[in-house]
């Protein structure tokens, strides 16, 4: 293995992409790198997900103006992370909506996330003298609310605990699209370091139980068409099950981290080694499911230090 985070040395800038997943929505996309979305209203615009830095958030609306001038009035993120949140700034959205939980988290693990994620994705991070500090939501909500953008209706909606345990999607019935956040990726691979494995399945079931003809996912290509959602969501599930189950039978036997380690790699390599941030991602993946497996339910709270004590204790 590297001596460091997989994540460190991808310092190329990515090619960005902005496609029209329906009228009125588009999906920013960046070959593998965290992906945003926006839903321009009768006389306002939606972003969904906010960026690293204020520098990211700035390609994003660069790509909005191609589109539309109206103003950006409301910022919804989809969980707490710092890639996802520290860029909100740029936007200067007068509501910024989380749920009750990812708000939570925010103030329970906010600023250790930002010190790890900013260990281990430098480039991400680039002008990272702008970001002013941890984001705040101004709007919380618990299961559900809905936003109306004129006369465009958006549905905001906690449908269980996947990617965080926060997770919101968003929905714009008018067009049956639906912005996932981290919960579905598309040849990107999931990070689960804060995730909820056992969970995960059920809330991808609960997204597929809207038959949405699009998706703007976490990461990865836009899905546009029922075939592209379909199969994005069931590669989604497939990762997923192949990191945990593995895991399950090692720590069922009272096995080691590193035995947990190279059972994941035996599983998940042939099938998803050539996947966006897979070498970073899988570490964390392999730490937060041997947690899990051994009945540790709320993932314990990445800091820089435990970041690079995991990293060499997998390297052994």
């Amino acid at each position: 293995m590297a001596t460091g985070f997989a994540s460190q040395g991808d310092t190329a800038e990515k090619t960005i992409s902005f496609t029209e997943v329906g009228e009125g929505l588009y999906a920013f996309t960046a070959e593998g790198d965290p992906n945003s979305g926006v839903i321009i209203g009768d006389d306002s615009v939606m972003i969904v997900e906010a960026q690293a830095t204020p520098r990211l958030a700035n390609k994003v609306i660069d790509c909005v103006r191609q589109v539309t001038d109206k103003p950006i009035t409301h910022l919804a993120l989809t969980h707490y992370h710092a890639v996802r949140v520290l860029g909100a700034s740029a936007f200067g959205a007068q509501q910024i909506i989380m749920s009750d939980t990812a708000r939570a988290m925010v103030v329970e693990r906010g600023q250790e996330d930002w010190d790890s994620e900013f260990q281990r994705f430098p480039r991400l991070f680039e002008g990272h003298e702008s970001i002013p500090g941890l984001t705040w939501p101004t709007t919380t909500f618990d299961s559900g609310m809905t936003v109306y953008l004129g006369n465009r209706r958006v549905d905001l909606m906690h449908l269980g605990r996947a990617h965080t345990a926060g997770d919101i999607v968003i929905h714009v019935p008018d067009e049956n699209v639906m912005f996932t956040g981290d919960i579905v990726e598309y040849h990107s691979a999931c990070y689960c370091g804060d995730g909820h494995f056992s969970d995960w399945g059920q809330t991808l079931d609960n997204i597929a139980a809207f038959d949405v003809d699009a998706i703007a996912p976490g990461r990865g290509d836009a899905l546009v068409g029922k075939d592209m959602v379909n199969a994005a969501i069931e590669s989604t599930r497939d990762f997923v099950e192949s990191t945990y189950r593995p895991v399950q039978r090692v720590a069922a036997r009272g096995g080691t981290l590193k035995d947990a380690w190279d059972a994941v790699r035996a599983a998940c390599d042939p099938k998803f080694k050539d996947f966006a941030i897979y070498e970073h991602c899988l570490p964390f993946n392999v730490a937060r499911a041997y947690d899990e497996a051994r009945g540790i339910d709320t993932p314990r709270i990445w800091t820089a230090e435990r970041d690079l004590e995991m990293w060499k204790d997998l390297q052994g």
